[in-house]
């Protein structure tokens, strides 16, 4: 069953995090410590973010193939919670380049969902089923700060995204067990199923489909049945 954690009216605080950190994840790692958690511990030759007694919290704000050799040698003797915060809302904040100019904020069209996961799960999607793996998605408020920089015209005329803030936490959504994961995918979808079906019930483009089809069909939850218009045909696999 997937839990949901209603927003949280506390933001974060002043003292939060390191010199080097960027404000998201400061921000993130203070709402999950809780007294007596071991910060930045050292666990078999890694450093992770908060150690509460045999559990490792960990908080990705970035995408999951950097840190995928690192999880999966810790999920296999450790139980670990995988934080990974998704911008619900998003401010594109675009810092002045003079001294004097004002600052341009605009709210993006974009806005992601717990769907989203998958995307980045692609990277060691065999661990959704593994009994020491657990993660929660952060749906988020956020900015976004970008910078101009001539050196980048190429990408985005030349802005350049140089850190991701926490406005607020709209809800923590919590993923456990298989049930969890087969929830996320509408319960109304034929008995076989091709990435095309995914991306018309889920309202998303067919990439992500695509991402989830592969990530559920790594983890066993659902299985290859055949093959229709060279497309692959799903179908769930009965628990």
């Amino acid at each position: 069953m997937i839990v949901r954690h209603p927003r949280s009216s506390s933001g974060p605080g002043a003292s939060i995090g390191l010199l080097n950190e960027g404000h998201l994840h400061a921000a993130l790692k203070e709402r999950y410590a809780k007294p007596g958690d071991k910060v930045e511990a050292d666990v078999d030759g890694y450093v992770v973010d908060i150690l509460r007694g045999d559990l490792i919290i960990e908080i990705q704000t970035a995408n999951f193939a950097g840190i995928a050799r690192k999880v999966r040698d810790l999920v296999s003797r450790h139980r670990l919670l995988l934080v990974y915060p998704a911008p619900r809302d998003l401010w594109i904040v675009k810092l002045s380049q003079h001294e004097g100019d004002i600052a341009v904020r605009r709210k993006s069209p974009k806005h992601q969902d717990v769907i989203d996961v998958f995307g980045e799960l692609v990277s060691f999607p065999e661990l959704i089923m593994h009994k020491n793996f657990q993660l929660d998605v952060v749906l988020t408020q956020e900015e976004e700060l970008r910078s101009f920089d001539k050196r980048r015209r190429w990408r985005r005329r030349g802005w350049a995204t140089v850190e991701r803030r926490l406005v607020d936490v709209i809800e923590t959504v919590s993923l456990r067990d298989a049930a969890d994961y087969t929830a996320l995918v509408p319960a109304h979808l034929p008995e076989r199923f091709r990435a095309s079906d995914i991306a018309t019930a889920i309202g998303r483009p067919r990439r992500l489909a695509q991402q989830v089809a592969y990530c559920l069909r790594k983890s066993g939850l659902i299985e290859q049945a055949g093959n229709e218009q060279n497309a692959i045909v799903y179908s769930r696999v009965a628990r």
